[in-house]
């Protein structure tokens, strides 16, 4: 991988892991576009270190006052009906299933999930979902003509049942294509909450998921056609973009429809449906190299 590569897929990382697009499948296309070797699945998962990195610092507050009560929990019994103790718990319970199935899935993620014809499936279908979502909320916040408005959930009513589905929702985003905020914000959304406050433990609930991932694949880091110093670039690339997108993307869903993701979703999958299909692009295009 060239410095000029690793800064695309850098900048490319940053601009979609927070947005619900999906980024493993924007740092895929963009290379199978270009022509590039297929980065690969570690690649992926140490460039998102980077764009957890912004979460740590874009969160620090809500994340020290997080860790901070839930460790006091741990000897303090009076502590444990404390919000922020629980949501230390929940979102250690909602990391479960992408754990397990992120170990018990690894050669499926490195292999036939990077194949371009279902990237173009979960970018419509998980699309699909997401505007389904956002009219759900939608008609909650405004009401109509012959319904009053509907108050929606705040991350205080969350619970242990609910925060498993928002991690099997984050589960579903190793495969590439569905998105990680996608799945978990079209969740939250579907199970009533707030878009702020799905978003907001959709960020924090991938800081331990993407972490983890990030170190596993540290091993097979270098090896191939991606080298250390091209990837510790893209990261750092990944990383400074991704500040920037997560503050606009906050402020952005508590006022914006998610409905602009939703068409963009559909037709780059449908582009990508066409593109297959007519031979231009193959399915595995990249991946041999890679």
């Amino acid at each position: 991988m060239s410095w000029f590569e690793s800064f695309v897929l850098g900048l490319v990382q940053g601009l979609t892991e927070f947005l619900p697009i999906s980024s493993s499948a924007h740092l895929r296309l963009t290379a199978a576009f270009a022509g590039w070797h297929d980065p690969g699945a570690a690649f992926t998962a140490i460039t998102q270190i980077g764009t957890e990195a912004a979460v740590l610092i874009y969160f620090r507050k809500d994340i020290v006052r997080i860790v901070s009560a839930w460790f006091r929990s741990l000897f303090d019994r009076s502590m444990r009906g404390d919000h922020d103790a629980q949501m230390g718990w929940l979102v250690i319970v909602g990391s479960i299933p992408i754990g397990v199935l992120g170990v018990t899935l690894k050669d499926q993620i490195e292999g036939p999930f990077r194949d371009l014809r279902l990237i173009a499936t979960t970018l419509i279908v998980m699309g699909i979902v997401l505007g389904f979502a956002d009219r759900l909320a939608a008609r909650d916040e405004v009401g109509g003509r012959h319904r009053a408005s509907k108050e929606r959930k705040s991350l205080r009513e969350l619970g242990v049942k609910d925060g498993l589905i928002f991690g099997f929702c984050q589960a579903m985003a190793l495969i590439p294509g569905v998105s990680r905020s996608g799945a978990t914000i079209s969740g939250g959304l579907l199970m009533g909450y707030t878009r702020e406050a799905a978003a907001r433990y959709s960020f924090l609930l991938a800081i331990p998921a993407v972490l983890a991932s990030g170190v596993f694949e540290l091993k097979d880091a270098g090896e191939g056609h991606v080298s250390w110093g091209p990837t510790i670039f893209a990261t750092v690339i990944a990383f400074g973009v991704g500040y920037a997108v997560i503050a606009w993307f906050m402020k952005f869903i508590t006022t914006k429809s998610f409905m602009p993701f939703v068409v963009y979703r559909v037709l780059l999958g449908l582009a990508l449906v066409a593109l297959v299909a007519a031979g231009v692009l193959s399915p595995h295009a990249g991946e041999s190299a890679g």
